[in-house]
């Protein structure tokens, strides 16, 4: 039995090749700034320092006890290609459930073989997808890392920030270094303190993200015409010049046990993300001295991107992820402005305290709801 499902899991992994898409997001990925050993080096001292002296600065902000202990996750400064290859081992850990059942229930119409190819397909494909994205990402706490099999990571993770971007965004700003490093490791910071303080966090969301995964992979008979509706509907929004919804490939959606979960995790993310930005833009020149000019010039960024980039943006749905930054901030300041950080902090108590995705929207229900 045991040997059996070992081999059951084998196969559902096998229904992605995560090996090829990390090498392929590694050979597809930008080259970074030119840097020398020294410079390198040098960065990545700077931002583990600034790493380190924002975790106090968390806590004050925050009041979360959380922040006073840290021991069980790690900070990791990475490049492009590390990255993408941590994401590769985050996703199987995600998607295992989904895989699993999607080998179980199509074992008769999905040989061995035909397992392979569509693995290494899909493994490419992700691996393009992953390549983009890292040139992208300035930092991202995983929580998920432990999970994964034959894992070194900590219990609860570890934190990746991503040096090359870091470095490339705050030359494109012409900010000060130290500055604008302490700014991003703020925001970092704060997640790796919000999955500290509500410890079942980590399991809520992998159930959440298996069961919206579980919809997707589980129609996968209509996939390729959803999808193929999807691109229509991108390219209709593309040429009309229209805001983006959550992203093409999430319009693959339709049923409304599927958009139920969709909701509960936009909540959940809109929560995590505007509750670091609050934190972030909580620091006042005291603690990053040029944090007034960071502010405007990283805000104003982006307003130029050409249009494969765009595409590609609206594709994945990454700007309706800078909307999530924007809703949840709202939400956390109008909490704290009516219940303070005490009354706020209950949201990380249980999963029954998140609030839903009305609720992001319209604070006053989340307060009346927690009799705030």
């Amino acid at each position: 039995m045991v040997s059996s499902a070992r081999d059951s899991s084998a196969g559902a992994q096998s229904l992605i090749n995560w090996e090829l898409a990390a090498s392929t997001a590694a050979r597809l990925a930008p080259p970074g700034p030119a840097l020398s050993a020294s410079e390198i080096g040098k960065a990545v001292d700077n931002l583990r320092f600034n790493a380190d002296i924002s975790v106090p600065h968390v806590h004050d902000i925050t009041g979360l006890e959380a922040a006073r202990d840290l021991r069980d996750s790690h900070v990791l400064v990475v490049d492009r290609a590390s990255w993408a290859k941590a994401n590769t081992q985050s996703f199987a850990v995600m998607l295992q459930p989904a895989l699993q059942q999607m080998m179980e229930t199509r074992t008769s119409a999905l040989s061995p073989a035909a397992a392979s190819a569509s693995g290494a397909i899909t493994g490419s494909q992700l691996g393009a997808i992953l390549a983009f994205l890292s040139s992208k990402v300035l930092g991202q706490y995983d929580p998920f890392a432990a999970l994964a099999p034959e894992s070194n990571a900590p219990p609860a993770g570890r934190l990746l920030l991503v040096a090359p971007n870091i470095i490339s965004v705050e030359r494109e700003l012409n900010v000060h270094p130290d500055d604008f490093r302490l700014w991003v490791c703020l925001h970092e910071q704060t997640h790796r303190v919000q999955f500290a303080a509500a410890p079942w966090l980590r399991h809520h969301m992998l159930d959440e993200i298996g069961k919206l995964s579980e919809h997707l992979l589980g129609n996968v008979d209509s996939l390729v015409e959803r999808a193929a509706a999807a691109a229509r509907s991108l390219r209709d929004r593309t040429s009309s010049g229209s805001m983006p919804g959550r992203g093409a490939i999430l319009d693959l959606l339709q049923n409304p046990e599927e958009k139920a979960s969709l909701s509960h995790l936009t909540a959940v993310m809109s929560l995590l993300e505007g509750h670091a930005n609050v934190v972030m833009d909580a620091v006042d020149s005291s603690i990053v001295p040029s944090v007034k000019t960071i502010r405007q010039r990283f805000n104003e960024r982006g307003k130029d991107r050409g249009v494969v980039e765009k595409f590609i943006r609206n594709l994945l749905g990454l700007d309706a992820k800078m909307r999530q930054y924007t809703d949840g901030a709202k939400f956390v300041r109008e909490v704290v402005a009516v219940a303070g950080m005490e009354g706020f902090n209950r949201v990380w108590e249980s999963p029954e305290h998140l609030p839903t995705e009305e609720e992001i929207h319209d604070s006053r229900r989340w307060l009346e709801r927690m009799g705030l």
